[in-house]
């Protein structure tokens, strides 16, 4: 009887693939995939294409999503990957535990309050574990912030800058497709800032109490790029001559890998995912500020805007003996287009710490390849391969998850009624 651990996936789109082609290449030997689900058959089919034709794996049983609970007792599966749309994720989850399987999901964990506690209610209900796959954990540099801080480089932390910046081509990207639409992704501080959220929890070990913020539309989207003078639009850019010259425009007929996986499957469920960066219908943020207190006290002041020249983050963490800075250049990368090992590869980094009372000094962190700075394998390698002791403790589990997400969901909050949330009020544990 083989020991292997089984996985079906639900949710066959971009960041799919990432699951199923390092599960179905690298991890034979202790994983095999047994099914996928999804609203759109003619995804599922690409998908199993290229399960055999670029992995030279067999192809699996496809399920619509109405018979999700067939494919469970079918495939019986131990583990049920869910890199659907965000706003579905709460369903797959819970639905996956009740059938007495563990889930491992794509972050955010969910979008709201109300689906984060009947996560976490299902889980005790269950006893099925939720693992989030936080791989910026797993960035060999990241994991160094840690371990500076777990060794008391700088003492007690007392407050964080963060400042994230995405650029006109990977930050643009969020305001065609489904996440421009608040109700599918919880937005950019919950979607996107889950990520960086769920960083300064596992650095400075502490979680969320009150949250403030400021956000905007300010720059994407049909009325401003009116106000700077734009008089020609397009609903979508594929065909459309009007595109053509756009630089923010997305042609799916360019590349055969975005055609099979989106063109070729718009008549299964009307999804366009080359939608034009300033039409109407974008209800999500496009620049925030985000004011944070912790129960241990620290402060996080944090920064996201979606249309700069360069891509990359910079952050600097204070405590009572010093001063950790690091500064980060990605390469930049749009979900599905090019390779996914390049996706946040590092172009550049400089880490430094700067002592109360001695000579700043640079922090050497190891090259490591692989997408996000070289976290995407090892945090692959701890899902489905032979994991090792991690003295980092990099694993999220659904508490993880939930309290990333709640920074952003308190963040929308307060954007939305201008009055300060407190985190505890948001969910039970």
């Amino acid at each position: 009887m083989s020991n292997k651990k089984r996985y079906v996936l639900v949710g066959t789109g971009g960041r799919a693939e990432f699951f199923y082609g390092a599960l179905t290449r690298d991890y034979r030997d202790t994983s095999e995939l047994v099914g996928f689900c999804d609203i759109n058959q003619v995804r599922m089919n690409y998908a199993n294409q290229l399960l055999k034709e670029k992995y030279e794996y067999p192809e699996v049983p496809t399920y619509p999503a109405d018979q999700f609970d067939q494919m469970i007792e079918n495939e019986k599966p131990d583990y049920v990957i869910v890199t659907s749309v965000d706003r579905t994720h709460h369903k797959y989850i819970i639905r996956a535990m009740e059938l007495g399987c563990d889930v491992v999901t794509e972050k955010p964990m969910t979008i709201d309050e109300e689906k984060c506690q009947e996560i976490l209610d299902a889980v005790k209900r269950t006893g099925q574990n939720v693992r989030v796959t936080f791989n910026y954990r797993y960035a060999p540099h990241h994991t160094k912030i840690r371990e500076l801080i777990l060794n008391d480089t700088i003492g007690k932390v007392t407050s964080v800058h963060f400042e994230w910046l995405l650029n006109t081509r990977h930050g643009a990207d969020y305001f065609r497709r489904w996440h421009r639409d608040k109700r599918n992704s919880g937005g950019l501080l919950v979607h996107k800032s889950t990520h960086h959220f769920d960083l300064v929890n596992f650095w400075i070990g502490s979680q969320p109490d009150t949250v403030f913020a400021f956000g905007d539309l300010m720059y994407y989207g049909r009325e401003n790029a009116e106000e700077r003078g734009v008089t020609q639009f397009y609903n979508r850019a594929t065909g459309n001559p009007i595109a053509k010259d756009d630089p923010f425009a997305l042609h799916l007929d360019s590349d055969a890998h975005m055609k099979s996986m989106y063109l070729d499957a718009e008549s299964e469920d009307g999804y366009q995912r080359d939608q034009s960066v300033f039409g109407d219908g974008i209800n999500i943020e496009d620049t925030m500020g985000v004011l944070v207190k912790y129960r241990n006290k620290a402060i996080l002041t944090y920064s996201l805007v979606a249309y700069q020249p360069w891509e990359g983050y910079r952050i600097a963490i204070n405590g009572t003996k010093g001063r950790i800075e690091m500064n980060i250049v990605e390469q930049s990368y749009v979900n599905s287009l090019g390779d996914k090992s390049k996706e946040g590869a590092l172009i550049g980094k400089t880490l430094r710490v700067l002592p109360m009372f001695d000579a700043p000094y640079e922090v050497e962190v190891e090259e490591k390849a692989g997408g996000h700075g070289g976290g995407d394998p090892v945090l692959l390698n701890d899902l489905f391969g032979e994991p090792v002791e991690d003295p980092f403790h990099r694993a999220a589990n659904h508490v993880d998850g939930a309290r990333s997400i709640l920074t952003g969901i308190a963040a929308n909050r307060a954007i939305a009624t201008g009055l300060p949330v407190n985190v505890n009020n948001l969910v039970r544990f």
